[in-house]
Protein backbone atom coordinates (compact mmCIF):
# COMPACT_ATOMS: atom_id res chain seq x y z
CA UNK A 1 0.00 0.00 0.00
CA UNK A 2 2.57 2.43 0.73
CA UNK A 3 4.75 2.12 -2.09
CA UNK A 4 1.42 2.01 -4.31
CA UNK A 5 0.44 5.53 -3.05
CA UNK A 6 3.85 6.79 -3.18
CA UNK A 7 3.81 6.10 -6.96
CA UNK A 8 0.49 7.20 -7.67
CA UNK A 9 2.10 10.45 -5.60
CA UNK A 10 5.27 10.99 -7.57
CA UNK A 11 3.37 10.47 -11.30
CA UNK A 12 0.88 13.24 -10.48
CA UNK A 13 2.86 16.35 -8.64
CA UNK A 14 6.31 15.22 -10.20
CA UNK A 15 8.73 18.15 -11.97
CA UNK A 16 7.79 22.00 -12.00
CA UNK A 17 8.25 24.36 -14.63
CA UNK A 18 8.08 24.05 -18.90
CA UNK A 19 11.30 21.54 -19.05
CA UNK A 20 10.05 19.18 -16.51
CA UNK A 21 6.05 19.89 -18.11
CA UNK A 22 7.35 18.59 -21.35
CA UNK A 23 9.44 16.02 -20.37
CA UNK A 24 6.94 13.98 -18.25
CA UNK A 25 3.38 12.71 -19.58
CA UNK A 26 0.84 14.64 -19.00
CA UNK A 27 -1.84 13.35 -16.83
CA UNK A 28 -5.55 14.42 -16.41
CA UNK A 29 -7.08 14.87 -12.87
CA UNK A 30 -9.77 11.92 -14.10
CA UNK A 31 -7.37 9.48 -15.06
CA UNK A 32 -5.33 10.43 -11.44
CA UNK A 33 -8.35 10.03 -9.22
CA UNK A 34 -9.84 6.88 -11.97
CA UNK A 35 -5.81 5.00 -10.46
CA UNK A 36 -6.51 6.18 -7.28
CA UNK A 37 -9.80 4.64 -6.97
CA UNK A 38 -8.38 1.64 -8.10
CA UNK A 39 -5.76 1.02 -5.61
CA UNK A 40 -8.19 2.07 -3.27
CA UNK A 41 -10.59 -0.89 -4.57
CA UNK A 42 -7.79 -3.22 -4.43
CA UNK A 43 -6.70 -2.36 -0.60
CA UNK A 44 -10.76 -2.83 0.38
CA UNK A 45 -10.44 -5.85 -1.27
CA UNK A 46 -7.30 -7.69 0.31
CA UNK A 47 -7.80 -5.72 3.76
CA UNK A 48 -11.34 -5.83 3.70
CA UNK A 49 -12.09 -8.21 5.98
CA UNK A 50 -9.64 -6.80 8.37
CA UNK A 51 -9.47 -4.32 11.62
CA UNK A 52 -6.80 -2.08 11.51
CA UNK A 53 -7.99 -1.70 15.24
CA UNK A 54 -8.42 -5.18 16.92
CA UNK A 55 -6.38 -8.18 16.82
CA UNK A 56 -7.70 -10.91 15.17
CA UNK A 57 -6.32 -13.56 17.49
CA UNK A 58 -9.01 -13.56 19.96
CA UNK A 59 -10.71 -15.04 17.04
CA UNK A 60 -8.95 -18.12 16.89
CA UNK A 61 -7.60 -19.75 13.33
CA UNK A 62 -9.40 -16.90 10.99
CA UNK A 63 -10.97 -19.09 8.11
CA UNK A 64 -8.55 -16.58 5.91
CA UNK A 65 -7.39 -13.42 6.38
CA UNK A 66 -4.90 -10.58 5.88
CA UNK A 67 -1.75 -11.81 7.68
CA UNK A 68 0.09 -8.54 7.71
CA UNK A 69 -3.16 -6.25 8.60
CA UNK A 70 -1.35 -6.10 12.11
CA UNK A 71 1.52 -5.06 11.17
CA UNK A 72 0.85 -1.89 10.50
CA UNK A 73 0.46 -0.98 14.29
CA UNK A 74 2.88 -3.52 15.94
CA UNK A 75 5.57 -4.02 13.57
CA UNK A 76 6.86 -0.59 11.94
CA UNK A 77 9.98 -0.88 12.39
CA UNK A 78 10.44 -4.27 11.19
CA UNK A 79 10.98 -6.07 7.51
CA UNK A 80 7.57 -7.25 6.23
CA UNK A 81 6.86 -9.66 3.86
CA UNK A 82 3.44 -9.75 1.93
CA UNK A 83 1.69 -13.02 2.66
CA UNK A 84 -1.42 -11.87 1.28
CA UNK A 85 -4.28 -13.99 2.54
CA UNK A 86 -3.53 -17.48 4.24
CA UNK A 87 -6.40 -19.77 5.17
CA UNK A 88 -6.66 -21.29 8.86
CA UNK A 89 -4.34 -18.73 10.60
CA UNK A 90 -3.90 -17.55 13.67
CA UNK A 91 -2.19 -14.34 14.72
CA UNK A 92 1.82 -14.82 15.68
CA UNK A 93 2.23 -10.91 16.39
CA UNK A 94 3.65 -10.78 20.15
CA UNK A 95 4.28 -13.86 20.79
CA UNK A 96 7.62 -16.16 21.23
CA UNK A 97 8.41 -15.69 17.86
CA UNK A 98 9.17 -12.16 17.64
CA UNK A 99 12.03 -11.30 20.31
CA UNK A 100 11.04 -8.42 22.93
CA UNK A 101 8.02 -7.61 20.90
CA UNK A 102 4.64 -7.29 22.14
CA UNK A 103 1.57 -6.78 20.00
CA UNK A 104 0.01 -3.52 21.22
CA UNK A 105 -3.31 -4.17 20.04
CA UNK A 106 -3.37 -7.64 22.34
CA UNK A 107 -0.29 -8.24 24.58
CA UNK A 108 -1.90 -10.99 26.27
CA UNK A 109 -0.97 -14.40 24.01
CA UNK A 110 -0.01 -17.66 23.99
CA UNK A 111 3.90 -18.15 22.99
CA UNK A 112 2.82 -20.53 20.24
CA UNK A 113 0.01 -21.39 18.09
CA UNK A 114 0.59 -24.86 17.15
CA UNK A 115 -2.05 -25.13 14.46
CA UNK A 116 -0.30 -22.44 12.00
CA UNK A 117 1.43 -23.81 9.17
CA UNK A 118 4.51 -21.58 7.48
CA UNK A 119 5.74 -22.31 4.28
CA UNK A 120 9.20 -20.68 2.83
CA UNK A 121 6.85 -17.31 2.21
CA UNK A 122 7.20 -16.65 5.39
CA UNK A 123 11.19 -15.78 5.23
CA UNK A 124 10.22 -13.91 2.04
CA UNK A 125 10.74 -16.83 -0.50
CA UNK A 126 8.51 -17.45 -3.05
CA UNK A 127 8.04 -20.58 -5.70
CA UNK A 128 9.61 -23.95 -6.89
CA UNK A 129 13.20 -21.45 -7.55
CA UNK A 130 12.86 -20.23 -4.08
CA UNK A 131 13.85 -16.67 -4.71
CA UNK A 132 12.67 -13.44 -3.24
CA UNK A 133 9.47 -11.14 -4.20
CA UNK A 134 10.86 -8.80 -5.91
CA UNK A 135 13.49 -10.50 -6.83
CA UNK A 136 16.54 -7.76 -7.58
CA UNK A 137 18.39 -10.10 -9.56
CA UNK A 138 15.55 -11.58 -11.85
CA UNK A 139 15.27 -9.17 -15.09
CA UNK A 140 12.15 -11.33 -16.76
CA UNK A 141 9.02 -9.47 -16.24
CA UNK A 142 6.49 -12.55 -14.48
CA UNK A 143 3.31 -13.09 -12.98
CA UNK A 144 2.91 -14.95 -9.50
CA UNK A 145 0.45 -16.39 -9.72
CA UNK A 146 -1.21 -18.36 -5.82
CA UNK A 147 -1.91 -22.31 -5.69
CA UNK A 148 -5.37 -22.88 -3.71
CA UNK A 149 -3.99 -25.81 -1.90
CA UNK A 150 -0.54 -24.96 -0.71
CA UNK A 151 -0.80 -21.10 -0.80
CA UNK A 152 2.77 -20.60 -2.25
CA UNK A 153 3.48 -18.19 -5.03
CA UNK A 154 5.20 -19.32 -8.17
CA UNK A 155 6.09 -17.99 -11.41
CA UNK A 156 4.14 -18.19 -14.30
CA UNK A 157 7.29 -19.64 -16.19
CA UNK A 158 7.83 -22.38 -13.65
CA UNK A 159 4.50 -24.27 -13.42
CA UNK A 160 5.15 -26.72 -16.36
CA UNK A 161 2.97 -25.09 -18.79
CA UNK A 162 2.09 -21.25 -20.20
CA UNK A 163 -1.01 -20.32 -18.10
CA UNK A 164 -3.81 -18.86 -19.94
CA UNK A 165 -4.41 -15.39 -20.19
CA UNK A 166 -5.30 -14.12 -16.12
CA UNK A 167 -8.98 -13.61 -17.16
CA UNK A 168 -10.04 -16.53 -18.44
CA UNK A 169 -8.81 -18.63 -15.50
CA UNK A 170 -9.61 -17.66 -11.61
CA UNK A 171 -7.98 -20.48 -9.27
CA UNK A 172 -4.32 -22.82 -10.05
CA UNK A 173 -3.58 -26.34 -8.96
CA UNK A 174 1.00 -26.28 -8.45
CA UNK A 175 2.41 -29.39 -9.85
CA UNK A 176 3.08 -30.88 -6.00
CA UNK A 177 -0.09 -30.55 -5.22
CA UNK A 178 -1.62 -32.11 -8.76
CA UNK A 179 0.73 -34.94 -7.52
CA UNK A 180 -0.95 -34.51 -4.02
CA UNK A 181 -4.45 -34.44 -4.76
CA UNK A 182 -4.09 -37.07 -7.82
CA UNK A 183 -7.85 -36.92 -8.37
CA UNK A 184 -8.26 -33.88 -9.19
CA UNK A 185 -6.90 -34.67 -13.19
CA UNK A 186 -10.10 -36.79 -13.40
CA UNK A 187 -12.15 -33.91 -13.60
CA UNK A 188 -9.31 -31.68 -15.30
CA UNK A 189 -10.55 -32.84 -19.16
CA UNK A 190 -14.21 -31.39 -18.86
CA UNK A 191 -13.63 -28.70 -15.89
CA UNK A 192 -10.27 -27.13 -16.49
CA UNK A 193 -8.73 -24.41 -18.50
CA UNK A 194 -6.27 -25.58 -20.91
CA UNK A 195 -3.39 -24.21 -20.70
CA UNK A 196 -0.68 -22.69 -23.43
CA UNK A 197 1.56 -25.91 -23.80
CA UNK A 198 3.35 -26.07 -26.61
CA UNK A 199 3.49 -29.58 -28.39
CA UNK A 200 6.22 -31.24 -27.97
CA UNK A 201 5.41 -34.03 -30.22
CA UNK A 202 2.41 -34.83 -33.08
CA UNK A 203 0.70 -37.20 -30.20
CA UNK A 204 1.04 -34.49 -27.68
CA UNK A 205 -0.68 -31.99 -30.61
CA UNK A 206 -3.08 -34.54 -31.20
CA UNK A 207 -4.52 -34.57 -27.50
CA UNK A 208 -4.28 -30.88 -27.38
CA UNK A 209 -6.35 -30.81 -30.67
CA UNK A 210 -9.05 -33.38 -29.12
CA UNK A 211 -9.41 -32.02 -26.05
CA UNK A 212 -10.53 -28.18 -27.24
CA UNK A 213 -12.09 -29.78 -30.74
CA UNK A 214 -14.52 -32.13 -28.65
CA UNK A 215 -15.83 -30.55 -25.84
CA UNK A 216 -18.73 -29.66 -27.26
CA UNK A 217 -18.95 -32.81 -28.99
CA UNK A 218 -18.25 -34.70 -26.11
CA UNK A 219 -21.40 -33.10 -24.27
CA UNK A 220 -23.87 -33.83 -26.49
CA UNK A 221 -22.59 -37.56 -27.01
CA UNK A 222 -22.68 -37.79 -23.04
CA UNK A 223 -26.29 -36.34 -23.16
CA UNK A 224 -27.34 -39.32 -25.99
CA UNK A 225 -25.64 -42.09 -24.24
CA UNK A 226 -27.19 -41.16 -21.04
CA UNK A 227 -30.70 -40.74 -22.00
CA UNK A 228 -30.32 -44.41 -24.12
CA UNK A 229 -28.23 -45.93 -21.05
CA UNK A 230 -30.97 -44.78 -19.21
CA UNK A 231 -34.13 -46.49 -21.29
CA UNK A 232 -31.96 -49.43 -21.51
CA UNK A 233 -31.53 -49.56 -17.62
CA UNK A 234 -35.32 -48.92 -17.03
CA UNK A 235 -36.70 -51.47 -19.53
CA UNK A 236 -34.25 -54.35 -17.97
CA UNK A 237 -35.23 -53.20 -14.42
CA UNK A 238 -39.11 -53.97 -15.28
CA UNK A 239 -38.20 -57.33 -17.42
CA UNK A 240 -36.33 -58.23 -14.01
CA UNK A 241 -39.54 -57.56 -12.36
CA UNK A 242 -42.07 -59.57 -14.16
CA UNK A 243 -39.70 -62.69 -14.46
CA UNK A 244 -38.58 -62.65 -10.52
CA UNK A 245 -41.71 -64.32 -8.35
CA UNK A 246 -43.34 -61.32 -5.91
CA UNK A 247 -42.90 -61.71 -2.52
CA UNK A 248 -44.26 -58.96 -1.23
CA UNK A 249 -47.22 -56.85 -2.74
CA UNK A 250 -46.28 -53.54 -1.89
CA UNK A 251 -42.12 -53.83 -1.61
CA UNK A 252 -40.83 -54.16 -5.22
CA UNK A 253 -41.74 -50.26 -6.30
CA UNK A 254 -40.24 -48.72 -2.98
CA UNK A 255 -37.19 -50.86 -3.34
CA UNK A 256 -36.83 -49.05 -7.28
CA UNK A 257 -37.57 -45.72 -6.23
CA UNK A 258 -35.08 -46.08 -3.27
CA UNK A 259 -32.07 -47.05 -5.85
CA UNK A 260 -32.53 -44.58 -8.41
CA UNK A 261 -32.22 -41.86 -5.75
CA UNK A 262 -28.71 -42.94 -3.99
CA UNK A 263 -26.45 -40.62 -5.26
CA UNK A 264 -23.80 -41.71 -7.87
CA UNK A 265 -19.97 -40.89 -7.13
CA UNK A 266 -18.87 -38.43 -9.47
CA UNK A 267 -15.15 -38.96 -9.65
CA UNK A 268 -15.36 -42.59 -10.12
CA UNK A 269 -17.63 -42.11 -13.68
CA UNK A 270 -15.17 -39.94 -14.13
CA UNK A 271 -12.33 -42.35 -13.36
CA UNK A 272 -13.36 -44.97 -15.90
CA UNK A 273 -13.35 -43.19 -18.63
CA UNK A 274 -9.56 -42.33 -20.24
CA UNK A 275 -7.74 -39.27 -19.13
CA UNK A 276 -4.51 -37.59 -18.92
CA UNK A 277 -1.64 -37.17 -15.82
CA UNK A 278 0.80 -34.65 -16.58
CA UNK A 279 3.44 -32.97 -14.86
CA UNK A 280 2.17 -29.58 -14.70
CA UNK A 281 -0.38 -27.35 -13.02
CA UNK A 282 -3.72 -27.14 -13.87
CA UNK A 283 -5.80 -23.92 -14.30
CA UNK A 284 -9.21 -23.52 -13.42
CA UNK A 285 -12.54 -21.61 -14.20
CA UNK A 286 -14.58 -19.38 -11.10
CA UNK A 287 -16.96 -21.92 -10.29
CA UNK A 288 -15.48 -25.49 -10.75
CA UNK A 289 -15.19 -26.30 -7.15
CA UNK A 290 -19.04 -26.59 -7.34
CA UNK A 291 -18.65 -29.91 -9.62
CA UNK A 292 -16.88 -31.70 -6.93
CA UNK A 293 -18.05 -34.69 -6.12
CA UNK A 294 -20.03 -34.29 -2.39
CA UNK A 295 -20.63 -38.25 -1.91
CA UNK A 296 -19.41 -40.07 1.65
CA UNK A 297 -16.71 -41.62 0.02
CA UNK A 298 -14.96 -38.57 -1.61
CA UNK A 299 -15.50 -35.91 1.50
CA UNK A 300 -13.76 -38.85 3.65
CA UNK A 301 -11.29 -38.46 0.64
CA UNK A 302 -10.90 -34.82 1.05
CA UNK A 303 -10.65 -35.45 4.52
CA UNK A 304 -7.81 -37.79 4.44
CA UNK A 305 -5.68 -35.21 1.77
CA UNK A 306 -6.37 -32.07 4.06
CA UNK A 307 -8.40 -30.44 1.24
CA UNK A 308 -11.85 -30.31 2.83
CA UNK A 309 -11.77 -26.62 1.94
CA UNK A 310 -11.96 -27.66 -1.86
CA UNK A 311 -15.67 -28.06 -1.50
CA UNK A 312 -16.23 -24.84 0.16
CA UNK A 313 -17.63 -21.70 -2.21
CA UNK A 314 -16.34 -19.19 0.59
CA UNK A 315 -12.74 -20.46 0.96
CA UNK A 316 -11.78 -18.88 -2.57
CA UNK A 317 -9.43 -15.49 -2.37
CA UNK A 318 -12.55 -14.35 -4.63
CA UNK A 319 -15.11 -15.01 -2.30
CA UNK A 320 -12.87 -13.26 0.18
CA UNK A 321 -12.11 -10.06 -2.00
CA UNK A 322 -16.00 -10.22 -2.66
CA UNK A 323 -16.81 -10.10 1.21
CA UNK A 324 -14.13 -7.46 1.81
CA UNK A 325 -14.69 -5.16 -0.85
CA UNK A 326 -18.99 -5.14 0.45
CA UNK A 327 -18.63 -4.91 3.94
CA UNK A 328 -16.29 -1.52 3.26
CA UNK A 329 -18.43 -0.22 1.24
CA UNK A 330 -20.83 -0.77 3.44
CA UNK A 331 -18.77 0.58 6.19
CA UNK A 332 -17.62 3.82 4.58
CA UNK A 333 -19.14 7.25 5.52
CA UNK A 334 -18.73 10.02 3.92
CA UNK A 335 -16.19 12.23 5.60
CA UNK A 336 -17.96 15.07 5.23
CA UNK A 337 -21.25 14.35 6.98
CA UNK A 338 -19.27 12.92 9.51
CA UNK A 339 -17.62 16.13 10.29
CA UNK A 340 -21.39 18.39 10.14
CA UNK A 341 -22.88 15.73 12.51
CA UNK A 342 -19.88 17.15 15.09
CA UNK A 343 -21.16 20.44 14.42
CA UNK A 344 -23.96 22.75 16.14
CA UNK A 345 -26.19 24.08 13.70
CA UNK A 346 -24.65 27.67 13.05
CA UNK A 347 -21.32 26.18 11.92
CA UNK A 348 -22.69 23.42 9.33
CA UNK A 349 -24.43 26.50 7.80
CA UNK A 350 -21.13 28.04 7.73
CA UNK A 351 -19.31 25.21 6.54
CA UNK A 352 -21.93 24.38 4.23
CA UNK A 353 -21.88 28.27 2.33
CA UNK A 354 -17.34 27.60 2.77
CA UNK A 355 -18.29 24.60 0.16
CA UNK A 356 -20.23 25.72 -2.20
CA UNK A 357 -17.97 29.30 -2.32
CA UNK A 358 -15.48 26.57 -2.94
CA UNK A 359 -16.97 24.67 -5.58
CA UNK A 360 -18.29 27.40 -7.39
CA UNK A 361 -14.86 29.51 -7.77
CA UNK A 362 -12.84 26.57 -8.49
CA UNK A 363 -15.56 25.50 -11.02
CA UNK A 364 -15.12 28.99 -12.72
CA UNK A 365 -11.40 29.17 -12.49
CA UNK A 366 -10.52 25.62 -14.38
CA UNK A 367 -13.49 26.66 -16.75
CA UNK A 368 -11.46 29.24 -18.17
CA UNK A 369 -8.42 26.88 -18.53
CA UNK A 370 -11.01 24.17 -20.40
CA UNK A 371 -11.95 27.22 -22.65
CA UNK A 372 -8.95 27.79 -23.74
CA UNK A 373 -7.51 24.01 -24.02
CA UNK A 374 -4.44 24.83 -22.00
CA UNK A 375 -2.91 21.82 -19.06
CA UNK A 376 -3.89 22.78 -15.47
CA UNK A 377 -0.37 22.85 -13.35
CA UNK A 378 0.51 22.53 -9.86
CA UNK A 379 1.55 26.11 -9.58
CA UNK A 380 -2.02 26.83 -11.17
CA UNK A 381 -3.80 25.28 -8.20
CA UNK A 382 -1.41 26.28 -5.54
CA UNK A 383 -2.30 29.81 -7.06
CA UNK A 384 -5.74 29.42 -6.52
CA UNK A 385 -5.77 28.33 -3.36
CA UNK A 386 -3.33 31.08 -1.74
CA UNK A 387 -5.75 33.51 -3.50
CA UNK A 388 -9.05 31.71 -2.37
CA UNK A 389 -7.67 31.75 1.39
CA UNK A 390 -6.81 35.80 0.89
CA UNK A 391 -10.16 36.54 0.16
CA UNK A 392 -11.65 34.36 2.87
CA UNK A 393 -9.76 36.28 5.03
CA UNK A 394 -10.81 39.38 3.27
CA UNK A 395 -14.42 38.73 4.48
CA UNK A 396 -13.43 37.24 7.94
CA UNK A 397 -12.02 41.06 8.69
CA UNK A 398 -14.95 42.75 6.92
CA UNK A 399 -17.68 40.73 9.56
CA UNK A 400 -15.19 41.46 12.44
CA UNK A 401 -14.89 45.64 11.64
CA UNK A 402 -18.72 45.40 11.39
CA UNK A 403 -19.52 43.64 14.48
CA UNK A 404 -17.01 45.38 16.93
Amino acid sequence: MAAAAEGAGSGAGGGSGAGAAAEEPVVSLAEVLAENEELEKEARAVLGGSDHERCSYAQGAVKRQALYACSYECHGSHRLFELYTKRNFRCDCGNSKFKNLQCKLLPEKGKVNSGNKYNDNFYGLYCTCKRPYPDPDDEIPDEMIQCIVCEDWFHGRHLGAIPPESGDFHEMVCQACMNHCHFLWAYAPQLAVPALTKATSLEDEGIVLNVEESEEQKKEIKKESGAEHQEVKEEEKQTEQFNEPSTSSGSACPEIVNKSEEPACKLKELQSKQFLKKDTATFWPSNWRSKLCTCADCLKMYSELEVPFLTDEYDTVLAYENKGTSDQETDRRDPLMDTLNSMNRVQQVELICEYNDLKTELTDYLRRFADEGTVVKREDIQHFFEEFQSRKRRRTNRMQYYCS
